[in-house]
């Protein structure tokens, strides 16, 4: 969720970059840094952390006079958060910033070291400049090299690079990562990765498409399309409203969280996924070494992403696994033996009962690993080691892209863990990561599906409650369901497994009682469908999510048909997210800000 900012013009280059950068910290990052091309000079600043501690490195620093310059926030995905590894990245005399990926990078980079180049960060970014530094060698013209060297990457990008004997330009380019180039009525030129950043700046910006590339002076925005054809640009008013900018078009910040899973899941997995294997760079291969059994330890939303993935623990890596919530597991004197791997979850990182209870496993000698989204939090500084999540910031109060990088995290770790057993043949292996890289596309929020939500949620505004059910992985799934629908609607809903309801909760079945079923066609269907036709002989009001649609259905959620549960799960989830935000909407509740709950619990 990296964050990027680029200014041309007279006035303070160094102000506008910070504050750029200020209105996109919402995105989550843990180093930030900025490059001014000034004079003929290069003045670079980064530092680890939060943004503030950029802002005290260049608190003696200003520009005068026409100045280039470029900003990044780096959300760690190729080596660690440090000084070297944040950006801009340098060449010889040239300074780049990028979000995305490239894929082909060690590839390049190979080559250019085999040349004698050398590079200083474990980023795939610095191969960037390097490359753009060894064509100007063969080509002339600049623009021709940057031109070449982005034909030369593979992968997604948002691109901004600055060079000394163009010292009136920056050169750009987009694909598959957001990217937009803003203008005022005085000449200035402005670049963002979202138009918050240049909000009350840019007075008109042109929102890149993928495979556009270009360069801009002052008075002077060229853009190419990929076929190198110069393009005819339509520039837009920008908003005035910040706060509106941030929610993208999206009625409610949760709305655009459960939108933006399909390029956080991507994030989560980038340099994660190779061709037959699942790499953790932060996992040493001796830490599973004396491990005969997992135990999580959760709160609420990460407590069902744990339970989720426990069946994948036991059944792909075949370790004995356990799920405890946190609040219980403090005061049950719990049996915490050495050969067990403790894992906490947390969006936060700061969940005040959880932190706990790995404060205890580590007094206990238990090696500790937490799952985790922001950096630096108390539970990735006191854990043994940490796998980040890398959703961004979560503003939604209703837990939605965290829990799906949870589970997309402890699903490649079982499947990390399961190679090192060996409990996993190659075949078996090389199809998961097939399923996984099917998730970005799984997550994609289909309008057409959406839409059918919105107007199926008019029916689920009364009643005395909600059931929601599944078997296996989809009975946690259907308790995360039925918390989100309490979370923002307010009305009581409960989670079970659905071979449950005839021992006792069936008694509540009737008109009034709303039943949201999860019918997987790839797992245990038929047992299912028998549960689900026990509530309707009984008068329950049925809802199934399902690819399939069954008689018994009073309503029904159309899924995209899929080769594995896992995928079924993934897009069971988004539905259930949308029906519960479409709920809330009707009943004209502040669906980011439900009453009495808080983002990040860190009280007991």
């Amino acid at each position: 969720m990296c964050g990027i900012v680029g200014y041309i013009g007279n006035k303070d280059a160094k102000e506008i970059l910070i504050e750029g950068l200020r209105e996109l910290e919402y995105r989550g990052y843990d180093s930030a840094g900025l490059a001014i091309l000034n004079s003929g000079e290069f003045n670079i600043y980064k530092a680890v952390g939060k943004l503030k501690n950029l802002e005290e490195k260049t608190k003696d620093f200003t520009t005068s006079g026409f100045s280039v310059g470029i900003a990044h926030t780096r959300w760690a995905t190729h080596g660690k958060p440090t000084e070297l590894n944040a950006h801009p990245h340098l060449g010889e005399e040239s300074y780049v910033v990028h979000n995305g990926i490239i894929e082909n990078y060690i590839e390049l980079k190979k080559e250019l070291e085999k040349k004698g180049v050398g590079f200083l960060s474990q980023t795939d970014t610095e191969v960037i400049v390097h490359r753009f530094e060894d064509n100007k060698k063969t080509i002339a013209d600049n623009f021709k090299a940057f031109e070449t060297t982005i034909n030369e990457l593979d992968g997604a990008y948002a691109i901004l690079l600055v060079t000394k004997s163009s010292d009136d330009k920056i050169f750009f380019a987009k694909k598959g990562s957001p990217l937009l180039v803003g203008k005022d009525s005085n000449g200035n030129v402005y670049f963002a990765s979202s138009d918050t950043a240049v909000i009350g700046k840019a007075e008109e910006v042109y929102y890149l498409e993928d495979d556009e590339y270009g360069y801009a002076g002052k008075n002077d925005i060229a853009v190419f399309d990929k076929s190198g054809n110069k393009k005819s640009l339509t520039f837009k008013r920008l908003s005035t409203n910040k706060l509106s900018a941030q929610k993208e078009g999206y009625r409610f910040f949760m709305e655009k969280e459960i939108y933006e899973q399909s390029e956080v899941i991507a994030d989560t997995m980038l340099g994660r996924l190779k061709d037959e294997e699942v790499f953790f760079e932060e996992i040493d291969d001796s830490f599973f070494d004396g491990i005969d059994e997992i135990k999580f330890c959760a709160c609420g939303t990460s407590y069902h992403a744990a339970l989720s993935c426990a069946y994948l623990f036991e059944r792909v890596a075949k370790i004995k696994t356990s799920v405890e919530i946190a609040s219980e597991l403090r005061y049950k004197e719990p049996l915490l033996t050495k050969n067990t791997l403790f894992v906490v979850i947390s969006q936060s990182g700061e969940t005040a009962d959880t932190l706990e209870t790995l404060k205890m496993a580590k007094k206990a000698g238990l090696k500790t690993l937490a799952v985790c989204n922001v950096d630096n939090s108390s539970m990735v500084r006191t854990a043994d080691t940490t796998i980040l999540t890398r959703a961004g910031i979560e503003k939604g109060v209703a837990s939605t892209k965290a829990f799906a990088t949870q589970v997309c995290v402890l699903w490649m770790l079982s499947l990390f863990m399961a190679g090192k057993k060996g409990t996993i043949s190659k075949e078996s292996l090389k199809e998961q990561l097939h399923l996984l890289r099917e998730l970005p596309k799984v997550l994609k929020v289909k309008q057409k599906l959406h839409d059918r939500i919105k107007k199926l949620s008019k029916r689920y505004l009364h009643g005395h409650g909600f059931f929601f059910i599944g078997r296996d992985v989809f009975y946690p799934l259907a308790l995360e369901g039925a918390l989100k629908l309490k979370e923002i609607s307010y009305l009581h809903a409960e989670g079970y497994p659905s071979g449950e309801m005839k021992h006792g909760p069936i008694a509540l079945a009737d008109p009034e009682l709303f039943t949201i079923a999860l019918l997987p066609q790839n797992l245990l269907y038929e047992k299912t469908k028998s549960n689900i036709e026990e509530l309707s002989a009984r008068d329950s009001t049925i809802c199934i999510i399902s690819s399939k649609n069954e008689e018994i259905a009073d309503d029904f959620i159309k899924i995209d048909e899929h080769s594995h549960y896992m995928l079924e799960f993934f897009e069971m989830m988004v539905v259930l997210q949308l029906l519960s935000l479409e709920i809330s909407v009707r009943l004209g509740n502040d669906v980011d800000m439900p009453r009495n709950l808080a983002k990040s619990v860190t009280v007991e």
